[in-house]
């Protein structure tokens, strides 16, 4: 990165997901990355192989819905984009160095050091960082969360309002369609 001489150059970080749906703990990560960081950018990823229920423009709108309340307890810069390549490539191409991941359980870890490896071999200058999950969040998953809605189950201690509605909309969508 460029900096004028003086300055302090930025710390630019990047937390990766699908967000289908984003959960309250992809926010505390989010909530606790921006305090570590100058900027965080949050790469919502196209990723079809995952099939996610809601469009990439919905999950973005979802994330974004939620950041006015985090920003305004961290004060931090945090922006939301779309991506569709290999994550060193969206980290590089936001001038981001760091790459946050959050972990709940014990099989995240293997996971996560797996693809930690593999991305430094890709670019040794990006750096992963490790967050572990709160208590209070660490049993969320995106995936229970859907399963929980499908069925019927209160998800309103799990996802924003504004998450809620959209992924029971869509579920209600697919059900009319299956029908």
């Amino acid at each position: 990165m460029n900096t004028p001489a003086g300055s302090v150059p930025k710390r630019v970080g990047f937390y990766a997901g699908t967000f289908d749906p984003v959960t309250v703990g992809h926010l505390d990560v989010i909530e606790r990355a921006s305090r570590l960081v100058d900027r965080l950018v949050i790469g919502v990823a196209h990723n079809p192989g995952k099939n996610p229920l809601m469009p990439l423009d919905e999950r973005i709108a979802c994330v974004e819905e939620a950041l006015p309340a985090i920003r305004q307890n961290t004060g931090g810069d945090i922006v939301v984009v779309p991506f569709d390549s290999l994550l060193v490539k969206a980290v590089r191409d936001n001038g981001a160095t760091l790459i946050f991941r959050g972990l709940r359980v014990l099989s995240d870890f293997d996971y996560e050091i797996q693809m930690s490896g593999v991305n430094r071999k890709l670019d040794a200058g990006i750096e992963s960082v490790f967050l572990m999950a709160s208590e209070r969040t660490q049993f969320i998953s995106s995936r229970l969360v859907k399963e929980i809605a499908s069925y019927g189950g209160d998800i309103s201690e799990f996802v924003t309002p504004g998450t809620q509605a959209r992924l029971l909309a869509r579920l209600a969508d697919r059900k009319n369609v299956s029908v």
